[in-house]
C-alpha cells in the first residue's frame, strides 16, 4: 500500500431541526512507519482558500496499516457560508519524511450534498462501522456502500458473537430516501458517483463483541468486504486496571502528582484502581481523612474530571513516622461487598510488618461478578510466604460459583522470578496478567511449557508490583501498558504503575 491513501469522503448538507449543517469526513488509509505521526486532511470549498484539518486514529489493521479520520461541520447561521463543492489532498508527516494523497497531483474532489465517494478499486465498503458497543445498546447498525456497477441483488451481513463458533446471516436494505431520510440531504441514492446505500441493523444483545463481514450477491458471483482480511469488530470497553504504590507522602509536588494520577485515570478509562501505601496524617492514631491519599485522588477525578469513584481503604500500620499508611480501592463500579483484614501474624501499628488488605466486590457490565484484592507485602524475609499463603486462602474462600474473575493486585516486594514470585505462581492458581500481554513468550515459558530458567527469564524484568489473575475465570488479558516512567504520564512514586485491560475469553 501507499503511505497513505483515501479509503472514502462525505459530503452531506444536513437540514435537521430546522438547522442547516454542511459535514465533511475523510476516512484515510494510513501505513504505520512510527508511532508518532501527523495526518492532515488539506482542502479548499468554493471561496479557494486552503485549510488543514487534523486525522485522528480510528483503528489499527494489524501491525502496518491504520485507519485515520478527519471530521468537520459548517453552519449556514455562522459567519462563514457553507463550502459547498470540495478539493482536498492527503498529508502524512512521520519520522522526518513526508507523503501526499494528492489524486496524481489533480486532488481529490467531492460535490456539496453528495453523498459518499470511495476510493478507485473498491465497489463493497462499510462506511458506517464504530468500534465502540456502547453501555445498553443492544443493536448495531451497519451502512454497507455498493457501486451500481455490481447490479447488486442481495447485500448481507455475515456475524457472529462467539468466535465463529456459530454465526447469523442478516439481510441489508436499499433505501431510494436514505440520504433524506437520514440527513434531510438532498443526495440521491445512489448518487452522481454511483453509489448506492443498503442499511441492516443486528440484534446483538448482551453480546461483548461482534465481528462481521459484508457479502454482496450479483446474480453471477458474490463480493465480500471482510476489512482488508481482518474483519470489522465492535466491541464493549474493556475493564481496565490500574496498580500503584504511592509512597505514602514522601514525593516533592505532591499535590501535581495527585493531579497527574487523576488525570491518567480520566484519560484511559481506567475502571478500578488498587492504591498501596495510602497515607494519612497520624493524628495520634485517629488518622485525618481529609489528608487521606486515596480520597484526595478521588476528589479530584470528581472536580477536574467530573467523575465519580466509589472508595474502599484501610490502614495497617504507622509509616514513616507519621502517617496511617494502608491500601484502597478506587472503582468505576458500586461496591456490591468489600472487606479488610491483616494476612501477617503481626497486627501491631507500631510494627510495619503489619500488614492489611482490602478487597471488593463489583459488577462488570457484560463480565459479570469481579473479585478485586488490593496488597502490599512484605519482604521474604520478614514474613512474605505466611502473608501470601492468607492472601491465597481468603481470596480462594471469596472466589465462589457466580465470581468471574478474582484479582490480586499491588505491591509483592517480590522481584519477577524471586523465590516470592515462584512462590505466587507455583500454587497453579494465580498467573501474572500483565506479563501475558508485555511478554507472551515469557510467560508461555513460564506458565505453559514450565520452563525453570528463572534468572534468564526475568533478568530485565525489574517489576515487584503485580496483577495476577487467578485461573480459570472467564477473563483474558488482553492489553497491557506501564504507567508513571518519564516517557508516560511522568514520575509520581518510586514505583511504577501498571495497567491491564481484559476481555471475556
Amino acid at each position: 500500500m501507499k503511505p497513505i491513501e483515501l479509503l472514502y469522503a462525505r459530503n452531506v448538507i444536513a437540514r435537521l431541526k430546522q438547522v442547516v449543517e454542511q459535514e465533511l469526513e475523510f476516512t484515510l488509509l494510513v501505513e504505520n512507519l512510527a508511532y508518532d505521526k501527523l495526518v492532515e486532511v488539506h482542502w479548499a470549498g468554493e471561496d479557494g482558500i486552503w485549510q488543514v484539518l487534523k486525522a485522528t486514529h480510528l483503528d489499527s489493521q494489524g501491525k502496518d496499516r491504520e485507519i485515520w479520520r478527519a471530521q468537520v461541520k459548517f453552519c449556514a447561521y455562522s459567519k462563514y457560508r457553507l463550502p459547498g463543492n470540495i478539493r482536498f489532498a492527503l498529508r502524512y508527516r512521520v519520522s522526518g519524511q513526508e507523503y501526499w494523497d494528492n489524486n496524481a497531483y489533480r486532488n481529490y474532489r467531492i460535490d456539496g450534498d453528495s453523498g459518499v465517494m470511495i476510493q478507485n478499486g473498491i465497489s463493497l465498503l462499510d462506511i458506517g462501522s464504530r468500534q465502540q458497543l456502547q453501555r445498553g445498546q443492544h443493536s448495531y447498525p451497519i451502512t454497507v456502500a455498493v457501486h451500481r456497477s455490481l447490479n447488486p441483488r442481495h447485500v448481507s451481513i455475515r456475524w457472529t458473537t462467539d468466535n465463529w463458533k456459530t454465526y447469523h446471516q442478516t439481510p441489508c436494505f436499499f433505501q431510494t430516501d436514505y440520504w433524506f431520510r437520514t440527513f434531510r440531504s438532498s443526495a440521491g441514492n445512489p448518487n452522481r458517483y454511483g453509489w448506492e446505500i443498503w442499511k441492516s441493523d443486528i440484534g446483538i444483545g448482551d453480546a461483548f463483541k461482534i465481528e462481521y463481514a459484508i457479502s454482496c450477491d450479483t446474480g453471477r458471483r458474490r463480493i465480500w468486504d471482510n476489512n482488508f482480511g481482518k474483519n470489522y469488530v465492535a466491541r464493549r470497553e474493556n475493564f481496565k486496571i490500574l496498580t500503584l504504590n504511592l509512597h505514602c507522602y514522601q514525593e516533592d509536588h505532591q499535590e501535581e502528582k495527585f493531579n497527574q494520577i487523576a488525570k491518567s485515570i480520566s484519560d484511559l478509562n481506567i475502571d478500578a484502581v488498587c492504591l498501596q501505601e495510602v497515607g494519612e496524617n497520624w493524628n495520634k492514631g485517629r488518622g485525618d481523612w481529609k489528608s487521606n491519599a486515596a480520597r484526595i485522588i478521588r476528589e479530584r477525578l470528581k472536580k477536574f474530571h467530573h467523575l465519580s469513584f466509589h472508595l474502599h481503604t484501610d490502614w495497617s500500620h504507622i509509616g514513616f513516622n507519621r502517617y496511617r499508611e494502608g491500601t484502597a480501592i478506587l472503582s468505576r463500579y458500586k461496591f456490591l461487598a468489600k472487606d479488610s483484614g491483616y494476612i501477617s501474624r503481626s497486627r501491631d501499628p507500631y510494627d510495619i510488618h503489619a500488614r492489611r488488605v482490602v478487597m471488593a466486590q463489583v459488577h462488570i457490565p457484560y463480565m459479570g461478578l469481579v473479585n478485586i484484592f488490593s496488597c502490599h507485602l512484605s519482604w521474604w524475609n520478614d514474613g512474605f510466604q505466611e502473608q501470601f499463603e492468607n492472601l491465597r486462602r481468603w481470596a480462594n474462600l471469596r472466589h465462589t460459583g457466580g465470581v468471574t474473575a478474582t484479582f490480586l493486585c499491588g505491591d509483592f516486594n517480590s522481584k519477577a522470578g524471586s523465590r516470592g514470585y515462584i512462590l505466587a505462581i507455583g500454587t497453579k492458581e494465580y498467573e501474572d496478567a500483565f506479563l501475558e500481554v508485555a511478554s507472551r513468550d515469557t510467560f508461555n515459558k513460564v506458565f505453559r511449557q514450565s520452563s525453570q530458567d528463572w534468572e534468564d527469564l526475568f533478568a530485565d524484568d525489574h517489576r515487584i508490583d503485580y496483577i495476577f489473575m487467578k485461573k480459570g475465570g472467564n477473563l483474558k488479558a488482553s492489553s497491557a501498558r506501564t504507567l508513571f516512567t518519564e516517557h508516560d504520564y511522568g514520575r509520581v512514586s518510586d514505583h511504577c504503575g501498571y495497567v491491564v485491560e481484559f476481555e471475556p475469553r
